[in-house]
């Protein structure tokens, strides 16, 4: 009888304890990386304790590169026209999340996680064509898909701003992995063209990724093979806890 009447006075507290807690879902919508032109919405998951599982989508509309001067720094290439280089991208993201302060999606977090991406790639090379005298400089518009896989870890904290209302603010965080893909041309070109259009693809340093290109009457394929790396950090994620 004492321990009935113990729970019965203690019901409110362990009532009002679980809702502080929250719900085990949380949708959210990354805030930051809207000044890259990135659209990033991820859904959260309580699955056991201190452990949750999110599963991520990110996509940047087609067109062109962000911060473009620093891209064309990093590439190095005359051959390239930059001014006119599109590019698009898309990746999903699975994270599971182990929160180290043995909170239900709470406080500071180390994630683990597994990226796919895809990029949609509009690379104009320049070359030469001897349809005038002097010859006169046209662009290859190569276009087609360049996709990574990569692994890395990302650490963070977890603000419960409300009772449904959450902060994910992904301190730093890093990937590493792999990329292939092929990008191609299609117009006729004359013995000229192709020669001018193979020595600036050869010029072009990709370095440290493999590059390999092939060019014939009919137009010209590039096939490129490497490393991928990215950083993630500094993102402020807005959400909704259910």
């Amino acid at each position: 009888m004492k321990k009935i009447l113990l729970i019965l006075l203690l019901s409110p507290f362990i009532v009002n304890a679980q809702s502080l807690i929250g719900g085990s879902n949380i949708v959210k919508w990354n805030l930051s990386s809207m000044a890259l032109n990135n659209y990033h919405f991820s859904y959260e998951r309580h699955i056991y304790k201190n452990l949750s599982i999110s599963l991520s989508y990110r996509t940047m509309p087609y067109g062109n590169v962000p911060y473009q001067k620093e891209f064309q720094d990093l590439i190095n290439s005359n051959e390239i026209n930059f001014s006119r280089f599109q590019m698009g991208n898309s990746a999903i993201t699975i994270e599971p999340r182990i929160y180290l302060s043995l909170k239900k999606m709470k406080g500071f977090y180390l994630a683990p996680y597994l990226r796919f991406a895809t990029f949609d790639v509009s690379a104009p090379i320049k070359y030469s064509s001897n349809g005038t005298i002097p010859p006169a400089s046209k662009d290859a518009d190569f276009t087609g898909k360049i996709k990574s896989t990569s692994a890395g870890l990302l650490i963070g904290y977890q603000f419960q701003l409300l009772k449904k209302l959450v902060l994910d603010f992904q301190i730093i965080g890093f990937h590493y992995g792999k990329s292939n893909g092929d990008l191609n041309f299609a117009a006729p070109l004359s013995p000229f063209e192709q020669q001018s259009l193979r020595d600036n693809l050869k010029n072009i340093n990709a370095d440290p990724f493999t590059f390999t290109s092939t060019v014939t009457a009919n137009g010209a394929q590039i096939s490129t093979d490497g490393p991928w790396a990215g950083i993630r950090g500094l993102n402020l994620g807005l959400g909704f806890r259910f």
